[in-house]
């Protein structure tokens, strides 16, 4: 019996909204399902009109220092880790609640790579690297110590840059490239946590 095809279950664009953490600051991680993205390379990572840039048109980054640009244009988490983070936290997660532009189904997101890349839509993204956790994601969150928690936990979702601009939509299926690079999304997040 053989797998399903990975698809795209939702494409979600955050737009700016006012939290506690970041004081002052509106953010862009409270993002919410649409039909459409289309995404496109953003270039370095920046600060314009007060934002960040995002790859995803339409996606508010509201810290440009350190979110946003090439290597971080495009946020993916699978739904499946969504779905484990519920029974646990036990309240419901609905697709963009972790800030990620696309939802993904019957993909292992933390088995990537550094370098695969996945044919969607007519869009082409590549790995980038892990997500590392912030005070403003432990704020939309409402958990405690979740900065910790979600780290330790180690499947962080993957950070995508576009190398062929285009649109992506619900149900779109994904084609994986791999690149033998060796280098896997829980691996590099312990280095830059400096873990063990």
């Amino acid at each position: 019996m053989s797998s399903p095809q990975p698809q795209v279950l939702s494409v979600n664009v955050g737009r700016p909204m006012v939290q506690r953490i970041p004081r002052g600051r509106p953010t862009g991680i409270g993002k919410q399902p649409v039909e459409v993205i289309s995404v496109s390379d953003p270039g370095p990572k920046r600060v314009e009109d007060g934002a960040g840039v995002s790859g995803v048109c339409g996606d508010h980054v509201g810290d440009g220092r350190h979110h946003g640009g090439s290597d971080q244009a495009v946020y993916a988490f699978a739904r499946e880790e969504l779905d484990a983070w519920e029974r646990e936290l036990g309240k419901e997660l609905p697709p963009g609640m972790f800030g990620e532009n696309l939802t993904t189904a019957g993909l292992d997101v933390d088995a990537a790579e550094v370098g695969d890349r996945w044919q969607v839509g007519t869009a082409v993204l590549e790995v980038r690297g892990p997500r590392v956790p912030c005070g403003t994601f432990a704020e939309r969150m409402g958990e405690r110590g979740w900065v910790t928690r979600f780290a330790a936990h180690g499947r962080s979702g993957a950070y995508l840059r576009v190398v062929q601009p285009g649109e992506i939509r619900p149900g779109d299926p994904i084609t994986v490239t791999l690149s033998g690079s060796g280098l896997d999304l829980p691996t590099l997040l312990r280095t830059l946590l400096r873990r063990p």
